[in-house]
């Protein structure tokens, strides 16, 4: 019996400790399944906060690069002497009848006093190694370099860059390794943590920097002095890249612009003019071993070195636009089409168009805004063409009233049309500076950012057979991980710029190429902040911000929302069910977002039928001050919707950077805005807006100050913290911090 007991106990524990067993692997599938939803969720998150964060930054450059069109069209085809005209004119003289030692005299810096109570860094040329790091630790410091020794060090550079070919070949047998950098956008800490984690520039250690080292961030002026430093201390150890930011033009909307004027108040013009110069003669690309390319963009299919090695790339002060011919009068001086030139007899005779005229309607607005800039040329040359066999037919005319022969050869070579071997050019630089990857093979037109191109697998493939090439290195896109390869590891995206759109939303990165070519990349983020987030929280904070941007657009398209909201709403009863929400804000916004997913944290008047209130929903966006209830509502949601546009015309009327315009040159920005928005804005609403913001009725409009007025974002956030990430477009939603449904 002994036997039996001692049996009936061992079979007792068994099946007890096989129960425990079986609850344990219960439990253990439960929590697996748990946290496998839990990361779904997260990775959710993650991936339409990012969505959001680059369709508004990518919208924005394409809003950019339409509004520079639109400018060019007025150029191209308003009277020569209209007001609208003139306001504009001078952001397109970039081919100045001047040679280069007048240049160096125009930015001389030797009649600049430095006075002795200056307590910045002191610089002598040729620049030593010593001064060059003086110059980090000066910055790092927060100090400023003074405007003298900024000509002087920007001069220093603008004739070396004249010397380098356009594209660069360097090679990793002077060295062990190379380091190359992507995007810095301003943020000094990202390049200050590169050189600590990686050391300073040097004979042994040779960088290249790929270009984008200016806009957003708040230190874009120090970056390009401290790599302008080591340029010359080192110019055949440290090559820059150029970057689609690196243009006056992009310079207007994304901040560097207004950075300069603000740091250097008495001579920022001369340094901006200077730089634009500089920006222009930046190198292209840079080639590593004869094998490994470093461009910024990419290429396309039509991409040629051959082509870009032999390009005149100084001519392409900006890249959105192909440059103007030169032409040559009888007197031998050298005309710019875009230069204006003090003829009046000629402005007499040969009046093209009055003001705010088109010689054909210029169609329906989405016809107008072009996403294709190669289009846009083509239309801009059929234009031109037009318009010099009108100049051929009145050529009798022209004769017989123009006696001198200088003045005849003068007007009848007013040929703006770029010659087919530049156009071919500008294109490839277009592409090298704007493209961007995709996974499918082809090459199309890059309507994202509404310049450059997408290319595949099947063009890189191909491209690099053709040039006997291996791997592709390029930046221009912000990565999480501060890198990516695609296309079958051959091509590598490189992002500098950590907590690019908010603190923790990205790492940046650097890679190092040694003989063998094989990247080892090394990761980072500058933010002490963001090593003290746990990942919930990095994750959460960043969603918090995308939000908050997301809701500013959607107040800005209010108009277009309401009309989508009663096509579901046929009674008019101010209701429409989640669905139907979810399906009106996709028709307006076109963002491909989970909407129903997001509905929780964008909208809580829901009521107990699950239906939603979409007027109340709009009053809970809306934050308006006392100062905005007299204006009219319409032209309000125009200016948050398009405030960055705005803005950017603002600082092109404001010619003499002094922060202020009249009120005249007020009342032009908002015509202009209403051409290139198709647009009625009353005279009566334009002055009412100025009487909002002209306080101390001196006739005067402080730009600053006007774009402040309506700025209804919240300025604890990263996106507004000084870079001005996509330049506030709407609603102060401060009070969502403290929301529970967020």
């Amino acid at each position: 019996m002994g036997c039996g007991v001692t049996k009936s106990n061992h079979l007792h524990k068994h099946t007890t400790s096989s129960g425990r067993g079986d609850t344990a692997i219960r439990a253990a599938i439960l929590i697996q399944r748990w946290y496998r939803q839990y990361v779904a969720r997260r990775e959710m998150r993650r991936r339409y906060t990012w969505h959001i964060f680059q369709s508004i930054e990518y919208s924005g450059e394409q809003a950019q690069i339409k509004l520079y069109n639109f400018l060019g069209y007025l150029m191209d085809n308003f009277t020569p002497s209209s007001n609208e005209r003139n306001l504009i004119s001078h952001i397109f003289r970039e081919n100045e009848v001047c040679r280069d030692a007048e240049w160096e005299r125009y930015f001389c810096y030797k009649n600049i006093e430095v006075p002795e109570i200056y307590s910045g860094p002191h610089l002598t040329f040729p620049l030593t190694v010593e001064e060059a790091v003086g110059l980090v630790e000066a910055f790092r410091n927060k100090k400023q370099l003074h405007s003298r020794y900024v000509l002087q060090l920007l001069l220093e550079t603008w004739k070396l860059l004249r010397m380098l070919p356009n594209i660069n070949r360097i090679s990793t047998c002077h060295s062990k390794e190379i380091t190359i950098c992507g995007d810095l956008h301003g943020q000094l800490e990202d390049l200050l943590l590169i050189f600590y984690k990686n050391g300073m520039p040097s004979l042994e250690k040779p960088y290249v920097f790929n270009g984008d080292f200016v806009d957003r961030g708040r230190d874009s002026i120090e970056i390009l002095l401290i790599l302008f430093a080591f340029l010359l201390v080192y110019p055949s150890n440290v090559y820059l890249n150029r970057g689609n930011h690196e243009d006056h033009i992009v310079n207007l909307r994304y901040g560097f612009t207004k950075e300069v004027l603000n740091k250097y108040k008495m001579h920022g013009k001369r340094i901006l003019k200077l730089l634009q110069k500089i920006f222009s003669w930046l190198p292209l690309a840079t080639v590593i071993d004869q094998k490994v390319l470093v461009l910024h963009g990419g290429i396309s299919d039509s991409t040629d070195l051959g082509v870009l090695a032999r390009a005149d790339r100084h001519i392409y002060i900006s890249a959105l636009r192909p440059p103007k011919k030169r032409h040559h009068s009888l007197a031998g001086i050298s005309i710019d089409s875009d230069t204006d030139v003090d003829t009046a007899a000629i402005s007499r005779v040969f009046q093209r168009r009055a003001s705010f005229t088109y010689p054909k309607p210029l169609g329906t607005r989405d016809c107008f805004q072009n996403r294709s800039l190669q289009d846009f040329s083509d239309r801009i040359r059929v234009n031109m063409e037009n318009q010099l066999e009108l100049s051929r037919r009145e050529e009798p005319t022209l004769n017989a009233q123009i006696n001198k022969p200088e003045q005849e050869s003068l007007f009848l070579s007013t040929d703006s049309v770029s010659s087919d071997t530049t156009v071919d050019e500008w294109k490839q630089i277009l592409d090298l500076l704007w493209s961007d990857p995709m996974t499918q093979d082809g090459c199309i037109p890059n309507e994202v950012r509404g310049g450059g191109c997408y290319w595949g697998p099947d063009v890189t493939e191909d491209f690099l057979n053709r040039h006997n090439l291996q791997l592709i290195i390029r930046s221009h896109e912000c990565k999480q991980e501060g890198y990516e390869f695609c296309h079958n590891r051959k091509v590598l995206t490189l992002f500098s710029a950590s907590n690019y759109y908010d603190v923790g939303s990205n790492r940046g990165a650097y890679v190092k190429l040694g003989p063998d070519l094989v990247p080892y990349l090394i990761q980072y983020q500058a933010s002490s902040m963001t090593r003290e987030l746990t990942v919930r929280q990095s994750v959460g904070r960043t969603e918090r911000s995308a939000l908050r941007v997301l809701r500013e657009q959607l107040f800005a398209h209010k108009s277009d929302l309401l009309c989508a909201f009663r096509k579901f709403d046929s009674e008019n009863t101010g209701l429409v069910s989640l669905n139907d929400w979810a399906s009106a804000v996709e028709s307006v916004m076109h963002l491909d977002l989970p909407w129903r997913m997001l509905r929780s944290q964008l909208v809580t008047c829901k009521n107990s039928e699950g239906t939603i209130d979409y007027y109340e929903w709009f009053n809970e966006l809306a934050i308006t001050g006392s100062k905005t209830d007299h204006i009219d509502q319409s032209l309000l949601e125009t200016l948050y919707r398009h405030r960055s546009t705005l803005e950017t015309i603002f600082r092109i009327v404001d010619t003499d950077n002094s922060g202020f315009i009249s009120m005249q040159d007020f009342r032009q920005t908002w015509k202009l805005l209403s051409v290139y928005l198709k647009m009625e804005i009353t005279d009566e609403a334009i002055s009412d807006l100025a009487i909002t913001i002209d306080s101390n009725h001196d006739g005067s409009i402080d730009i600053d100050e006007f774009m402040e007025a309506f700025r209804l974002t919240d300025k604890k956030s990263r996106l507004e913290r000084g870079r001005s990430m996509f330049m506030g477009t709407t609603s102060d939603l401060t009070k969502l911090e403290g929301d529970p449904n967020i």
